[in-house]
């Protein structure tokens, strides 16, 4: 049975001509420097978009998006500018021309800006689905049927999101880099209900269509929904933890943004002075990854058009690096690890390395402990000592020598970073690539054990 609505056909719309925002670009650069601008960067990018909403197993909002834009990267003795153009034309590339100029002329100069990479660079490639752009018509066949698995597997309602995007991006800067890239990604998320207290939610990334399985994704989270049928409040004290990687991924993000050399200079890392040091279990080894080829945000350049590559950021539970723009690079006298961020360098896929342990296998060593599907409300009290609180979402189960147990619900996790870290006892063997609402880049990583993790209450 369907109660799925379908949308009316809509035309497929077309993005920019790639040699048009390409010689736009070349103009604009040429403007800039002319003004007297000494380093300058240029992103330009053309973006399709498709998205599907669905709610109470009906869709709700169909929509397409395209976007064309320049984002401008411009630095005058020292006095960083940075805005964007929308509308590509000789009268309002003038106008940001003038205005940058005009504006960097009472601006401080900047101490922590060290200049750009020098080019040219080659690059390596990324493969590129082109069926995403043509996927529109698809849309409201992949949530029907992802819906209806669900229901078929007990859920009573439920609600997400389909998206996908094409696009293609070019990179120009004053010092000899010039790149070209076409990517494309897809974003499917879905709550399952059984009541308002029974709930499970699973979400999916790639940058192939093929990779997703929306079925198994609905049918998983209809599952959680209708195991966690009457839960009971749950216990305090410390307790041992299976996390799914859906929540490990909103925590190793935030480990991603400590490894950020900015973060670290700003005094908001719990990362801080801990280079060559112990800051995780021996089982953690956690890489930046921008050529995964399924990854979400996969990249073969960042942002200052250096080639990227496979950054290990913590191997064997040891700090071995931060993450590093030219201008942080300079400053710790090392090499970008091509992470930038032309003012704050960012991780793009981070990956923790799969052990050998089914999920089966990580619930199966546990005595007394929880598990853990999904976290909202995460909060960090201190980003420096890494002090956080988070609550436990949709399916919570009791693990009760080695086997789930009844569902639970009204728990907090009151942790440290570092302590969750070091507390990784046994990881999973089978990765998942997560992007969400909670999860702004690409995690991918599999479930984790997790030892004696605090246990509190929420507050009212």
């Amino acid at each position: 049975m369907t109660f799925m609505a379908k949308p009316k056909k809509q035309e497929e719309k077309r993005t920019v001509p790639s040699d048009n925002i390409i010689s736009t670009t070349e103009n604009l650069m040429r403007k800039l420097l002319e003004a007297g601008a000494d380093d300058v960067v240029l992103s330009a990018a053309t973006v399709f978009g498709q998205q599907t909403k669905f709610a109470n197993n009906k869709i709700v909002k169909t929509g397409t998006s395209e976007s064309q834009h320049i984002s401008v990267f411009s630095v005058w003795k020292k006095r960083v500018v940075e805005t964007s153009l929308k509308e590509f034309t000789d009268s309002n590339m003038d106008e940001l021309v003038a205005k940058a100029s005009k504006f960097a002329a009472h601006l401080p100069q900047s101490d922590s800006y060290e200049g750009i990479a020098d080019g040219p660079f080659g690059y390596k490639t990324l493969p590129y689905d082109r069926t995403i752009k043509l996927s529109g018509e698809k849309h409201a066949d992949i949530t029907e049927g992802a819906v209806n698995s669900a229901l078929e597997e007990g859920a009573k309602r439920c609600s997400g999101i389909l998206e996908t995007h094409d696009w293609k991006s070019f990179l120009l800067t004053s010092h000899s880099v010039e790149a070209e890239d076409q990517g494309s990604t897809v974003y499917f998320s879905l709550r399952a209900f059984v009541d308002k207290e029974a709930s499970g939610h699973k979400v999916g990334a790639s940058r192939r269509m093929a990779d997703i399985r929306f079925d198994d994704l609905a049918r998983t989270a209809a599952g959680f929904a209708v195991d966690a049928i009457n839960p009971k409040p749950g216990p305090i004290g410390r307790f041992d933890i299976v996390f799914e990687p859906f929540p490990l991924a909103i925590l190793l993000e935030r480990a991603g943004s400590a490894a950020s050399a900015f973060d670290v200079d700003a005094g908001v890392s719990f990362l801080q002075g801990k280079m060559g040091k112990q800051v995780g279990s021996g089982k953690v080894t956690l890489a930046d990854d921008p050529l995964v080829p399924t990854g979400y945000d996969s990249t073969t350049f960042d942002s200052e058009g250096v080639p990227t590559r496979r950054t290990e950021i913590i191997k064997d539970g040891k700090l071995m690096t931060y993450l590093h723009n030219t201008s942080t690079a300079k400053r710790y006298k090392t090499k970008t690890t091509a992470n930038a961020g032309l003012v704050s360098p960012h991780h793009w896929n981070l990956v923790l390395e799969p052990g050998r342990q089914s999920r089966e296998e990580l619930i199966g060593q546990v005595k007394d402990g929880i598990y853990v599907t999904n976290l909202w409300y995460t909060r960090f009290q201190n980003y420096v000592t890494g002090d956080f609180s988070t609550i436990p979402r949709d399916a919570i189960f009791l693990i009760k020598n080695g086997k789930l147990s009844s569902s639970v619900k009204g728990i907090r996790i009151t942790s440290n970073m570092l302590d969750i870290l070091k507390g990784i006892d046994a990881v999973g063997k089978e990765s998942e690539n997560i992007h969400a609402w909670e999860v702004d880049s690409s995690v991918i990583t599999p479930p984790v054990l997790v030892k004696g993790v605090n246990i509190t209450k929420p507050t009212a």
